[in-house]
């Protein structure tokens, strides 16, 4: 049975353990900033990337009031875990696969939002892969550490019916490349895939690639470094761009697990959602992709005070309450 929904929107070693005493976590608004039209959106989101990209927004990480935080070691691969003290009941864990282009590691900025993230969907505890990058290790090298970090949970007895893998970006590429490895050893998927801004082709022939380059104000030429990484992608090494070790919109989808995907109208990565979803329904696959007009890429990450990103953590926790009922 097939199915397809758009929704377009207007709008182990341990090493360091540590609780702390600190503010209260996260919690979810019913609402965030809105504007008079789409041009005070853009002009708000562009100065507010100028600041970012010229960190003068501190990328700051504090352990919420009572959160367990620890660094620790899986077979070498560096995980962190985010535990919450108020959802002893929940069976939910969070595995979160960063973005980054593949050449950038796991910072304060992902930190912060595994917290927004464990908060938005009741989960007991939140993994973070800070898995190898580029330039000086590619593919395979974030996908085998992956793969070893989803292999201890499964060590720890977590049940993979109660994993949720989040991935953004590069990790949304990592998070498809991941559960297709599942599959092909006959590995237990997890509950489902949040895709947040993917990228789902190496390659740029793309139209969103060249057409959304000058509105995109998070991947676009507005941020020139990451710009030149998706132009040429360190990650790839010598294999070529269109391997569906890459590019998963030419792997098969089958049997993988329930997949949300949210992406920006704006970004650089609209057709590779828009490609996923074609292949994605083709293959059977059980995947929902909702378009936020005039967000750019990973917008909910990076702006997550805007009124659409609200609504994206909104949606996200639907879509797990539906996959994954609580227990």
């Amino acid at each position: 049975m097939k199915f397809f929904k758009i929704i377009i929107f207007a709008l182990c070693l341990s090493l360091l353990t540590a609780t702390t005493y600190a503010a209260p976590a996260w919690q979810m608004p019913k609402a965030g900033k809105t504007f008079i039209n789409n041009a005070a959106k853009q002009a708000y989101i562009k100065d507010y990337m100028t600041k970012f990209f010229n960190k003068e927004i501190p990328m700051t990480f504090e352990v919420p009031d009572k959160w367990t935080y620890e660094k620790i070691l899986f077979n070498g691969v560096k995980v962190e875990r985010l535990a919450n003290p108020k959802q002893k009941k929940s069976a939910r864990v969070a595995l979160q696969l960063h973005g980054g282009g593949y050449v950038g590691h796991l910072s304060n900025w992902y930190r912060d939002f595994a917290i927004k993230q464990a908060v938005m969907i009741d989960a007991k505890e939140i993994y973070m892969v800070d898995y190898r990058v580029a330039p000086e290790n590619i593919y395979p090298a974030a996908l085998e550490d992956t793969v070893t970090a989803y292999r201890e949970l499964l060590n720890r007895k977590i049940d993979p019916k109660n994993i949720i893998v989040f991935g953004d970006s590069a990790g949304g590429n990592l998070a498809l490349a991941f559960a297709t490895y599942l599959k092909e050893n006959n590995l237990p998927q997890p509950a489902m895939l949040i895709l947040v801004s993917p990228r789902t082709t190496f390659e740029n022939n793309l139209p969103s690639r060249t057409e959304n380059a000058d509105r995109d104000l998070i991947l676009g030429k507005f941020n020139k470094k990451m710009y030149s990484e998706v132009s040429k992608p360190k990650y790839a090494g010598d294999i070529p761009l269109n391997d569906p070790r890459l590019s998963p919109i030419y792997a098969d989808l089958k049997n993988l697990p329930p997949t949300l995907i949210q992406i920006g109208g704006y970004e650089l990565f609209v057709d590779d959602g828009i490609e996923l979803i074609k292949k994605a329904t083709a293959d059977e696959l059980n995947v929902t992709l909702s378009v936020y007009a005039g967000m750019s890429h990973d917008f909910s990450i990076l702006l997550p005070q805007l009124d659409e990103s609200v609504k994206s953590f909104i949606e996200i926790r639907n879509f797990v309450n539906l996959y994954c009922p609580a227990k």
